[in-house]
């Protein structure tokens, strides 16, 4: 939650810092988009280091650089120690996002590994949120002053995850894999509802690890020449992510103040607090997600946000373009663009890099435009490539991709029986 803060506390602080460093446009979408390319670095680095160092240790390892980075930014006296600090804190990040999924899905129960690993979605979205409402509070100090105190508050929530490396146990995959099976057993007897079924995911966890093992492909030439399962894992997991940042979610989070500045909100004060709604929605919505996500599945909530995300951008840019030709009155025009922003939640560097150019040269209202057609694109996706997951553990999700069961299935060709195996149609 507090290194991702620092994605909300940008959106504001990208007023003051422009106002104080005397920055230029295209520095201000580099100051901000150079995150998302620096913590796609620290991600690719962060399976190495986690497989090396084990989950809990590359935890902390991501905070501590994080911690580092917002340090140097909040102290820097020019755009370029920012920027470096900027680069330190992406590092962290790229770390944390990958490291924080990874493990809580290995020591999760299948049952409820949905919602668990919901949470670090539920904790970025509400680091978002506070940094936008420290934007407001902080709003008032000087120019000079207040950017920074927005970034030094950030690195406070962060101290919690030193306790946090106390409590909780080490990942049972990686203890197996290191050869300490009875570490893992004893991890797996505190997260199940009993021996027998510690066991059973023991022998599970045992058996894939084995398999791994005996293939002899490392990670590196597994994704370059992939089998038939891995190919299908990896156009569903990519283009998820793909269709989920290019369209267009991180302008949102980094240039609200910017859009609803467009809308035809004025004062410093009014965009800082529309901004603050929109992180309270995102956080209310996602919340709403985990309580349903092992109830209803993954497959119709994707349904539900790809078409909702496409209808909220194609109100956003209509209402946007309404405005920019006077066609609806100011007050509607601003109502409706705080609500299609904050219903729309569901490449991230390439838009948060060049938002503000491609704005600038096609409107806002055409850059969302553009945003709305990628969206509807996604349900197609959806439909066609992500199959359900709901109920089953890591292993028998590689089965519903194919493994095991033969390389000629596909994601389309199998379902999920009521018992606990995979059935064909």
């Amino acid at each position: 939650s507090s290194s991702i803060s620092d994605v909300g506390v940008m959106s504001g602080c990208i007023l003051f810092i422009q106002r104080d460093l005397h920055i230029t446009e295209v520095q201000q979408e580099v100051l901000v988009g150079c995150l998302s390319f620096v913590s796609l670095l620290g991600s690719l680095a962060g399976g190495r280091t986690a497989d090396a160092l084990g989950r809990k240790r590359t935890i902390g390892l991501a905070a501590a650089v994080f911690q580092a980075g917002a340090l140097v930014m909040t102290l820097a006296p020019s755009f370029r120690v920012l920027i470096a600090g900027r680069l330190l804190a992406g590092i962290g990040i790229g770390f944390g996002v990958m490291i924080a999924p990874v493990y809580i899905a290995e020591i999760s129960p299948a049952a409820s590994r949905g919602s668990f690993t919901s949470f670090p979605e539920i904790f970025i979205n509400l680091g978002i949120l506070l940094g936008y409402i420290s934007n407001y509070v902080f709003s008032g100090l000087p120019d000079h002053l207040g950017w920074r105190v927005m970034l030094a508050v950030g690195i406070v929530p962060s101290v919690s995850i030193v306790f946090a490396l106390l409590v909780i146990p080490e990942s049972p995959r990686w203890l197996v894999v290191q050869g300490r099976a009875a570490e893992a057993r004893e991890v797996l007897l505190r997260v199940t509802d009993g021996e027998e079924e510690a066991d059973e995911r023991l022998a599970e966890i045992e058996a894939a690890a084995a398999s791994a093992a005996s293939s002899g492909e490392t990670v590196w030439r597994e994704l370059s020449r992939p089998s038939p399962t891995i190919r299908r894992m990896l156009v569903t997991g990519l283009g998820i992510q793909c269709f989920q940042q290019i369209t267009g979610i991180d302008a949102l989070v980094y240039y609200s103040p910017t859009i609803f500045r467009d809308a035809g909100v004025t004062t410093e004060s009014q965009l800082l607090l529309a901004t603050v709604a929109v992180g309270f929605f995102k956080t209310a919505f996602i919340a709403l997600a985990i309580v349903l996500i092992d109830r209803v599945g993954r497959k119709p909530l994707l349904y539900v946000s790809t078409v909702g995300m496409t209808t909220c951008l194609v109100v956003l840019a209509a209402t946007l373009w309404l405005l920019a030709h006077g066609a609806v009155p100011k007050a509607l025009g601003v109502a409706v663009a705080v609500l299609a922003v904050c219903g729309d939640r569901v490449t991230s560097g390439t838009v948060a890099m060049s938002f503000l150019s491609v704005s600038r040269g096609m409107t806002v209202a055409g850059a969302f435009s553009a945003f709305a057609a990628i969206s509807a694109l996604s349900v197609v996706f959806v439909h066609r490539f992500v199959p359900e997951t709901k109920g089953k553990t890591l292993e028998e999700i590689e089965l519903l991709f194919g493994g095991g069961e033969g390389e000629s299935a596909s994601p389309g060709e199998v379902e999920l029986g009521d018992s606990e195996h995979l059935v064909r149609k």
